[in-house]
């Protein structure tokens, strides 16, 4: 508990560090006077949308968790589903990586009588297709439409291709464990020795039975892949649209602010900022997010790029993470309340 709670206090004093810093980067020698101007010339009428879009990202996992567990034959309701959802984006807003969103996802699910096994496969999988958005969007940008990334990241570009790096290799690690496991489990145990012949960890066998328990998870992950392809194919449709609901927002604060813009070439811009910000190890991104914003989208908002950029940050992360941390309060008092009837049929409103 206690070491729990030192966990906590750093990652909010980390938290609060970054944001202390972007907040000083983003406005240092700016005219605040005339930003809240820019601001509140707007259309507000515009920002509803946006914000119907954040309900809808946070949604559409919640969609996804309740399909997934109901394939297993756990039958959870989708508010409940939308709460752990929220608390999943909740922690992984404030934590460095994201790494503390499914573990507390784990947490409210059992709370709700899911096995940990089970919901460590369904988070798996939630992973792996939420990443997949990610590496298949960067890749046809890649591939595709580079000048037009050049034309919008410029010195910028750095950060992008460091960016998709990182999330293709991630996520090839997550399908090799997932899916050649006896792979993955050869290159664990060599790494495994190489890092105790090195002296970097000290020899233990318990060590390596802990890590052999968590592959087999992979493993079952690559059983439920396998014997729900066509589940899996609907979850990444759903992990598209639910993705791109959230890359719509800048579109909708360029039509607020009475800027012509293609949809598609504003929403594929912000998935690459993304892409860029998404595997740093920073909460939430803060601080790159905000300066690839400021590069990216300048050709688009030109003088008014700076007050664009605090009203789409405001509402597509400041705005979930305040709405997310209210709905996760809600799921820490409601989930795991009054059950009833059996572990595996018991359905929730």
């Amino acid at each position: 508990m206690k070491e729990n709670r030192k966990k906590i206090l750093g990652n909010t004093l980390l938290f609060v560090a970054v944001l202390g810093l972007t907040l000083y980067a983003v406005f240092r020698g700016q005219d605040i006077n005339a930003i809240r101007e820019a601001i509140e010339g707007c259309d507000s009428r515009w920002l509803l949308p946006a914000i119907v879009c954040v309900l809808a990202f946070i949604g559409g996992e919640a969609i996804i968790l309740r399909l997934l567990l109901r394939s297993c034959g756990y039958h959870l309701g989708q508010g409940r589903c939308f709460l752990v959802s929220s608390a999943g984006f909740f922690f992984s807003a404030v934590t460095p990586s994201a790494g503390g969103g499914q573990p507390m996802q784990a947490y409210f699910l059992r709370r709700e009588r899911i096995p940990v096994p089970v919901s460590a496969v369904i988070l798996m999988a939630v992973t792996i297709t939420y990443k997949l958005v990610l590496v298949l969007t960067g890749l046809f940008m890649a591939l595709f439409r580079r000048d037009f990334l050049y034309a919008r990241f410029g010195d910028m570009m750095l950060l992008f291709w460091l960016g998709l790096a990182l999330t293709v290799g991630f996520t090839s690690l997550l399908l090799t464990l997932v899916f050649h496991p006896h792979l993955a489990r050869r290159a664990m145990d060599g790494g495994h020795k190489l890092l105790e012949k090195l002296h970097i960890l000290r020899r233990s066998g318990s060590r390596r039975e802990k890590l052999l328990a968590a592959m087999e998870r992979y493993h079952e992950t690559a059983g439920y892949f396998k014997s729900h392809m066509g589940l899996m194919l609907l979850v990444q449709l759903i992990t598209f649209a639910q993705r791109f609901a959230l890359f719509t927002v800048p579109w909708l604060v360029c039509r607020s602010f009475g800027i012509p813009g293609r949809w598609l070439d504003i929403a594929l811009t912000q998935a690459m900022i993304t892409v860029a910000a998404d595997m740093l190890p920073l909460p939430g991104g803060m601080g790159v997010t905000e300066a690839l914003f400021l590069t990216a989208f300048a050709p688009v908002f030109g003088a008014l790029t700076l007050p664009a950029m605090v009203v789409s940050r405001g509402v597509d992360f400041y705005c979930r993470l305040l709405l997310s941390a209210a709905f996760t309060a809600v799921a820490a008092a409601v989930l795991g309340r009054a059950h009833s009837g059996t572990q595996t049929g018991q359905n929730r409103p």
